[in-house]
């Protein structure tokens, strides 16, 4: 079999007589290394321990007489040469496991596979218990590696293969990028319950506009920005709110909020968890704010791929509760 590489003019060390006795779990460990920049975190990812992608590293070096990687500090560089032939490397896998793969013969219970996801920690709170216990259902060689949304940018990120897929609101991307819709995620105002703001209000469903103005806030921002989508709304009523902090986490905001006198919107399914053992009061918003839609992306060389789509089947299940009614949960 002859793997076209889009970059085999740069691998002319590799001859027509030695390429035939090529072992292609070099390739696995070449890729795993560019994605992960670790001969440890690598061989986690290919099932092998961290001498022997070392020793795998070298038989490469000597194939295409060059280092491919350099130390610096904790990790790994690619150099140039390794740079320019990893697309090719990459796609030529992801073909490979498309031609092998059998949709038909595919039985979740035998896979062995490292999963990669990435979004909000919404998701790592929400989601993953459920998620982690399902793969311990299904098949024991099943693990699951779960990056935050700063990590980097999503698109990126996917074209790398450095991510399998990644939960989050609306974002512009290239045709190459699959989208799958979620569920809709409408703000909810948590406060204190012993806020003497509230006093009064206790049977509110909507949080009066005056007292929204009065509190003081807090949000979610992985970038530290102290606005948020709810003042743009807000201002279109011609009101502003005073915002107090800023945190990366949507746990650290729900933390802070049940032992402070200030108040946060997040999204009504976090809201609707975390209210009672919190102690935190839950109104609607007293104003119309967009209710963002949750999406699932990966890239479309993975769809034909029956692991990843069992994965998929089963995140869309699995968030299949977080559904609500937006009418009824924003306004």
């Amino acid at each position: 079999m002859r793997l076209d590489l889009k970059s085999n003019d740069h691998i002319g060390s590799i001859t027509d007589m030695n390429f035939a006795a090529f072992d292609l779990n070099l390739l696995r460990v070449f890729d795993a290394l560019m994605r992960e920049r670790s001969a440890t975190r690598a061989g986690e990812q290919v099932g092998l321990s961290q001498p022997a992608v070392s020793a795998a590293l070298n038989r490469l070096r000597d194939l295409l007489d060059d280092k491919l990687f350099v130390r610096q500090g904790n990790e790994m560089v690619p150099t140039p040469r390794a740079e320019s032939i990893w697309p090719g490397i990459r796609d030529a896998l992801s073909s490979l496991e498309r031609l092998l793969a059998s949709e038909k013969l595919f039985d979740p219970r035998s896979l062995v596979r490292s999963f990669t996801l990435m979004g909000a920690d919404f998701f790592a709170t929400l989601l993953v218990p459920r998620l982690i216990n399902r793969f311990a259902e299904v098949s024991a060689g099943l693990s699951l590696r779960f990056l935050d949304t700063a990590r980097g940018d999503v698109q990126r990120l996917l074209s790398d293969d450095a991510i399998d897929m990644a939960l989050e609101r609306p974002l512009e991307m290239p045709d190459w990028v699959s989208i799958e819709p979620l569920f809709t995620a409408p703000f909810k105002v948590i406060v204190a319950r012993d806020n003497p703001l509230l006093k009064g209000l206790e049977n509110e469903v909507t949080l009066p506009i005056d007292v929204f103005c009065a509190l003081h806030w807090a949000l979610r921002s992985s970038d530290g920005s102290m606005r948020g989508p709810v003042d743009e709304a807000l201002e279109r009523t011609g009101r502003s709110r005073r915002v107090v902090l800023a945190v990366p986490h949507f746990a650290t905001l729900v933390t802070c909020i049940s032992c402070s006198r200030m108040a946060a919107a997040v999204p009504a399914q976090f809201a609707a968890a975390f209210a009672t053992s919190s102690n935190l009061q839950v109104y609607d918003l007293p104003f119309i704010t967009p209710a963002p839609d949750i999406k699932l992306y990966w890239h479309n060389r993975r769809t034909r791929d029956p692991a990843h789509a069992w994965l998929r089947k089963e995140l869309v299940e699995l968030c299949r509760p977080f559904k609500v009614d937006v009418q009824a949960a924003a306004f």
